[in-house]
């Protein structure tokens, strides 16, 4: 006999299991990246997006629809990262509109369900491209209103139709961007979404993945006969560090770990810290432990199969015990208007807190920061009207949902893309002036900023033209591969030549964590052997992942 209907606990098996598929081919999302940088997020990031929703859901087991629907649309708007992310949030946000007033759901439901949420991802979109999650949104969205238009009734036929066309519509995502085709890959977000669907079919099945298997899942999924675990991993590194930890660092730290995990220890072993924890991401631990030191050894144990690591030894790492002759912060007075500010990198974020801003949140193109971490930036500055600069393309659409999402003071994005965008920003603020004007000015002048990033190639590939070889360096700049070559400063220095134009009188130049000071000085000497008459600056910014991060205006 054929079912016709969900219910709401079947609602939440489907969920869980989606996300837990969609876990599971995050690395396989990650590689479908168009640019072969050693940081593709997309499968992290709206793995991190969903798996924030599947926690509040799999906390309330038996709960109703509204509560089902709730956590599904509540935990993924505030978890949302990285473009995908949100865009993921959105449709999950959108299908529960409609979902969540009813007791259970039917086909006519579930089609009213997939257009509401296609529409509604589609208007947080600025400017729509097709050949992305959107379009395979929409075609699963138009095989769902084709099947319910047609009298269907069966779930189960129609779940495997639905499936089988965006499948389809993401084999088809190539013809739609060239840069797709050339690269030879699918969109990876349509990518993430049909997994999302398939693992949400395998629930309804009953044969999904288990939501308390460990993080790194199988390719098909199985039975977990263990004890439920909260936490997959036990990550236990040791990190030399580049200078000693402040008390704001000391704090940061364990404040960011508690937050991805439990059972947190920090300790010093005379020769750096130590870190224990159990977590669901030990790639998170890991890039947040790169931008304070070295990391010297890393231990990541799956719980579940390998128990866990007994915590270090050593005093621990409190705020007291690093710097307890510094002085307690002062409470700040509050004033009109503050800033918050993504970037990574030790020297860069002490270059925006010298620029004036008030929080920076330590993340980028590696750690693309949530929903919730920007509002929860924003909350600590004393202001009534927030500046948000993103500084990353890939974050601008969570920090539009978090301005939308707050309520107790206003929040302004300025659409900075890059990280010499957001400083452009700083740089030209007035602080007598209102914050219409000051956003006005703060536009301006990052439309008159060329960037341009230097990072090393994971894979072969053809870009517009350009071969690139594994192990490559490539300057990229706003509009796409600029220069490519074997020699690190050589092709700084040729990415900058295509990034100059008349009238360019400031050249400033971020030397990145894995950069020695006597290359960054050579780069240094060749800018201004090739540039006379340009300033040319030389700063230590700390980045991980790219060399040089450079600016032209």
């Amino acid at each position: 006999m054929s079912v016709k209907t969900i219910d709401a606990g079947m609602l939440a098996q489907m969920f869980l299991a989606g996300a837990k598929n969609l876990e599971s081919k995050q690395e396989i999302i990650n590689e479908l990246n168009v640019f072969p940088v050693p940081d593709g997020d997309t499968g992290t990031n709206m793995t991190a997006t969903i798996m924030s929703a599947a926690q509040e859901v799999a906390a309330e087991p038996g709960a109703s629809m509204e509560a089902v629907c709730k956590s599904i649309s509540s935990g993924s708007l505030r978890g949302a990262r990285g473009n995908s992310g949100v865009i993921l949030s959105q449709l999950l946000r959108g299908f529960t509109k409609v979902v969540k007033k009813n007791d259970e759901i039917d086909i006519p439901i579930l089609a009213d369900a997939f257009e509401k949420a296609v529409e509604t991802a589609y208007k947080a979109v600025m400017k729509p491209k097709e050949g992305t999650i959107l379009t395979v949104a929409r075609g699963a969205s138009d095989k769902a209103r084709e099947l319910a238009d047609a009298g269907e009734t069966d779930l189960e036929t129609f779940c495997k139709s639905v499936i089988a066309y965006a499948e389809e519509v993401l084999e088809e995502t190539p013809e739609m961007l060239p840069v797709l085709k050339e690269a030879g890959v699918v969109d990876s977000g349509g990518k993430g979404l049909l997994e999302v669907l398939q693992g949400a079919y395998d629930g309804y099945l009953g044969k999904g993945i288990p939501f308390d298997t460990p993080a790194k899942g199988t390719e098909d999924g199985g039975e977990d006969d263990g004890p439920r675990l909260k936490f997959a991993y036990c990550v236990v590194l040791r990190a030399v560090l580049k200078q000693p930890l402040n008390r704001k660092q000391a704090g940061d730290i364990r404040a960011f770990l508690s937050s991805v995990g439990e059972d947190v220890r920090v300790t010093d072993d005379g020769e750096g810290i130590v870190v224990h924890i159990h977590t669901n991401d030990p790639g998170l631990v890991l890039q947040r432990a790169l931008l304070y030191g070295e990391l010297r050894k890393v231990h990541v144990h799956d719980i579940q199969t390998e128990g866990h690591i007994d915590p270090p030894a050593g005093s621990p790492v409190t705020a007291e015990s690093l710097v307890a002759d510094q002085p307690e912060e002062t409470p700040v007075e509050k004033k009109p208007i503050g800033f918050v500010a993504v970037c990574a990198g030790d020297g860069m974020v002490e270059i925006f807190k010298s620029l004036g801003c008030d929080q920076v949140i330590e993340g980028g193109q590696t750690m693309n920061p949530s929903t919730d971490d920007i509002l929860k930036a924003a909350s600590r500055v004393n202001a009534d009207t927030v500046f948000i600069l993103p500084n990353n393309k890939n974050i601008i659409l969570a920090a539009d949902q978090a301005k939308k999402m707050c309520e107790d003071r206003e929040l302004i994005v300025i659409p900075t893309k890059t990280v010499p965008q957001g400083i452009a920003a700083l740089v030209n603020f007035i602080p007598d002036d209102a914050a219409a004007e000051n956003e006005a000015m703060m536009r301006d002048a990052i439309a008159a900023v060329s960037s341009g990033e230097v990072t090393y190639a994971v894979r072969d590939t053809v870009i517009e033209g350009t071969k690139i070889s594994q192990g490559d360096y490539m300057g990229i700049g706003d509009a796409g591969i600029l220069h490519v070559g074997s020699d690190r400063v050589d092709v700084t220095v040729g990415m900058l030549e295509k990034m100059m134009q008349d009238g360019r009188e400031l050249v400033s130049l971020y030397y990145g964590a894995d950069v020695d000071e006597a290359e960054a000085e050579k780069l240094l000497s060749c800018v201004n052997e090739r540039f006379p008459g340009v300033d040319v600056e030389l700063q230590y910014g700390g980045q991980p992942v790219y060399a040089y991060i450079v600016s032209a205006e």
